[in-house]
């Protein structure tokens, strides 16, 4: 409630639009009386060794996208609630018929406290959940049962005098432990955000177009990380280490069938188009030619929108 009261939450309403039951699952969910959780690690199957050093490399080639590691592959809601219905229905193949109700980042649920809460991990200082055994690079998915289960205990923290996450932040967004300012970070202004960025924030995301890892890239505990035995989140082609006036080019129809089954496609044309043009600026500002060319193409694009973030974008060329 201090969170929502500090507007910490930006535009998104939803976070204060169900009051109490957010943090009461029985208001949610009636006859709820215990909560299974569970979580899925989701680093793609040929990730390297060295993947932290690998994606901050991406960082000094201004002229590549890049999307965060979560959203490379398969949007994940569909793939941990389909697991989250099979794991109920072999619960009811020993218990009998129960109620229940599954979700993964879909409701008002508090997930990440209800994790820590019952032994998944701890929360970090970025405020995600981090486990010794495999850092935090894994989804979060509930079951809400009306069965009375014996509660595992939650585990201690361990992130010491480590502020690796908070000075690592490029906006600055994690403004003190365990407590985040989304209007800052950049994986809300990309993909949670429905307007126009911050001007103060745009020369920061750098070539970031969908989320942002790095937090969780310096976080030691990730060397513990581990890689999904499912190939439902291996990188798709054309979503990984692709030029950012290549996917500045994609006409909505492109981008629709690029997108298709990815958590991507949610933001719409129109947002991908804003992130994209910003680090385009970025680019720009840079010295990559072909960045201001791509700009150019979309200088009357029919969206305001973009057209303010391309003008913005085109008066950073060097």
């Amino acid at each position: 409630m201090q969170w929502l009261a500090q507007g910490f939450h930006g535009e998104m309403h939803y976070m204060a639009a169900h009051g109490t039951r957010r943090a009461r699952p029985a208001e949610l969910v009636p006859g709820t009386v215990s909560v299974i959780t569970a979580r899925m690690d989701y680093l793609p199957r040929a990730t390297a060794d060295d993947w932290q050093a690998v994606e901050f490399d991406r960082l000094t080639r201004p002229g590549e996208a890049i999307v965060s590691l979560y959203a490379r592959g398969r949007d994940y809601h569909k793939v941990l609630r389909s697991r989250l219905a099979k794991l109920a229905e072999r619960i009811a193949q020993e218990v009998g018929p129960f109620g229940h109700r599954a979700f993964t980042d879909s409701a008002p649920v508090m997930e990440a406290e209800l994790a820590s809460r019952s032994g998944q991990g701890w929360r970090g200082k970025h405020t995600l959940v981090l486990d010794r055994d495999a850092g935090s690079m894994f989804f979060l998915g509930e079951i809400y049962v009306d069965m009375a289960l014996p509660p595992s205990e939650p585990v201690s923290a361990h992130c010491g005098s480590c502020s690796a996450c908070i000075d690592v932040c490029p906006t600055q967004a994690i403004v003190a432990p365990q407590r985040l300012d989304a209007r800052r970070c950049i994986s809300y202004l990309t993909i949670e955000h429905p307007g126009a960025i911050p001007l103060e924030l745009r020369a920061l995301m750098g070539n970031r177009i969908y989320g942002c890892d790095d937090c969780q890239l310096i976080c030691p505990w990730n060397k513990f990380a581990k890689k999904s035995a499912l190939p439902d989140f291996d990188a798709r082609d054309g979503l990984t280490g692709r030029m950012l006036a290549d996917l500045f080019a994609w006409t909505e129809d492109e981008f629709l069938r690029h997108t298709e089954g990815s958590p991507i496609r949610r933001i719409g044309h129109e947002r991908w188009l804003r992130n994209i043009a910003v680090a385009l600026g970025n680019a720009a500002r840079a010295g990559q030619g072909e960045a201001v060319a791509a700009l150019a193409s979309r200088r009357d694009d029919p969206s305001p929108l973009v057209r303010e973030h391309v003008a913005w974008a085109l008066a950073q060329a060097v």
